[in-house]
């Protein structure tokens, strides 16, 4: 089928069938559709959307595209994903910790894309991990302890691998469509049974309006239910940083620290109301409140951390920094970002300290990139926090002076103050289920 008029028709806002689409997302995974097409294809979607029937068609013929697995794993696989933000590190908490309470955690994710982070990127940051797998390989270890964390393979929705490195270049990470087919195609074909999504709303998200995250939201959910797979979709906050760390090796420690119950906060918070959800998708739970016990319980017992010291040690990875954060990667220079005025923090945009923290290298700005793994920053206050002139706001960990103070000018060019007290920023503010959506309180 012709790829110009496949473009032409969706550039003049027409609905493509159900044949293009599989056309193109068939050249997508084998090759034979050169880049440059593809991207003017993709920026054609992403200027005039796609309606539900070829976002349904865009997905399954994406997550076709090369194997389909359907694991066996003593218990119902269940997955949960995030459309991406920065500080995220929730699935690095929650596949361990839902893991220790029975459930089977089999997640493919991806790297970094945009400003936000990705959680494949982070866990290579521990020295020897292995996120490249064999699909025999995940399974058994997803089978053997109840959790695994990989890179989305080769045979694994290969159309949705082109076209995710080609989105992060071409400026149409926003669209709701490719959002949508890219995150469960992957699902689908990975053989999650049940999937919690994390959509994430705020200016550090791909969404940044509330009601633009709820229409993603619902999209899939609906989707989910079309495809005979048990969806909800939680609507959390990203108008700063969920955790206090950003950066690949931060975030994994940051990620320890609260396995270890050194440390709490919005990412805790979070991650346990995402891990109830799973508890409950995977029939181990009957209530919320039930959930929430099983995963506290995980946490001060220690099996928390110990699953994820047997995942990381499973895929090839020294387990030792879950007891010595010391042997992760650590940048040269350590650099106290003050603030120049005393207030009260009252804003926060997201995107720029993601951008802030990319131009550090703890992200790409082309697919060639390569990573800095122990580059990044910690946030000393967070919105709604009273600060004087002279306290610390971030500590930077960077590469060299140049560039920890070209980052000072970002970050603080990010934040805004105020004189009168500011409300701390919301965490969690809707539950999509297909029967529909629910409003949260915290």
């Amino acid at each position: 089928m012709d790829m110009i008029s496949i473009i032409e028709d969706k550039k003049q806002g027409k609905a493509l069938t159900r044949e293009q689409i599989g056309a193109f997302v068939k050249g997508a995974a084998d090759g034979s559709i050169p880049a440059y097409q593809l991207s003017a294809l993709l920026m054609a979607i992403r200027l005039n959307g796609m309606d539900a029937r070829e976002t349904a068609d865009l997905t399954m013929a994406m997550a076709s595209s090369g194997d389909m697995l359907s694991p066996k794993v003593d218990g119902v696989p269940v997955d949960k994903h995030s459309t991406g933000g920065v500080g995220d590190t929730t699935t690095l908490v929650l596949a361990p910790l839902v893991a220790a309470c029975g459930g089977k955690v089999l997640k493919m994710s991806g790297r970094g894309l945009g400003h936000t982070g990705g959680t494949i990127d982070k866990l290579e940051s521990i020295p020897g991990m292995k996120v490249e797998l064999p699909e025999e390989e995940f399974v058994s270890i997803v089978r053997r302890i109840g959790c695994a964390v990989v890179g989305q393979s080769a045979q694994l929705a290969p159309a949705d691998k082109t076209l995710y490195a080609l989105r992060d270049v071409t400026a149409t990470v926003d669209s709701i469509p490719l959002i949508v087919s890219s995150i469960l195609s992957k699902k689908f074909a990975a053989g999650a049974k049940a999937i919690v999504l994390d959509v994430k709303t705020g200016s550090g998200a791909l969404m940044p309006t509330l009601e633009k995250s709820v229409e993603l939201a619902r999209a899939m959910v609906d989707i989910g239910a079309h495809a005979g797979r048990s969806i909800v979709a939680v609507v959390s906050g990203m108008e700063e940083p969920l955790g206090s760390h950003v950066g690949n090796a931060l975030e994994v420690k940051e990620a320890i620290d609260i396995l270890s119950g050194r440390t709490g906060g919005p990412l805790k918070r979070v991650s346990l109301f995402l891990g109830s959800q799973m508890l409950l998708a995977s029939g181990l739970a009957d209530t919320e409140e039930k959930a929430r016990q099983m995963l506290e319980q995980a946490l001060d017992s220690g099996a928390g951390l110990q699953k994820l010291k047997e995942m990381i040690a499973a895929q090839g990875g020294d387990a030792r920094v879950c007891d010595d954060v010391s042997l992760l990667p650590k940048a040269p220079v350590i650099y106290s970002l003050k603030a120049r005025r005393d207030g009260y923090l009252s804003g926060v945009n997201g995107t720029a300290l993601g951008l802030a923290a990319q131009a550090m290298g703890a992200g790409r700005k082309s697919k060639e990139d390569q990573i800095d793994p122990a580059v990044g920053f910690v946030m000393e206050k967070r919105i709604g926090d009273f600060v004087k002139a002279g306290d610390t706001l971030f500590t930077l960990h960077a590469a060299t002076l140049d560039s920890a103070r070209e980052t000072e000018e970002r970050v603080l060019s990010a934040l805004s103050f105020s004189d009168t007290p500011a409300p701390k920023a919301r965490l969690l503010y809707a539950l999509v289920r297909p029967e529909g959506v629910t409003e949260l309180a915290e």
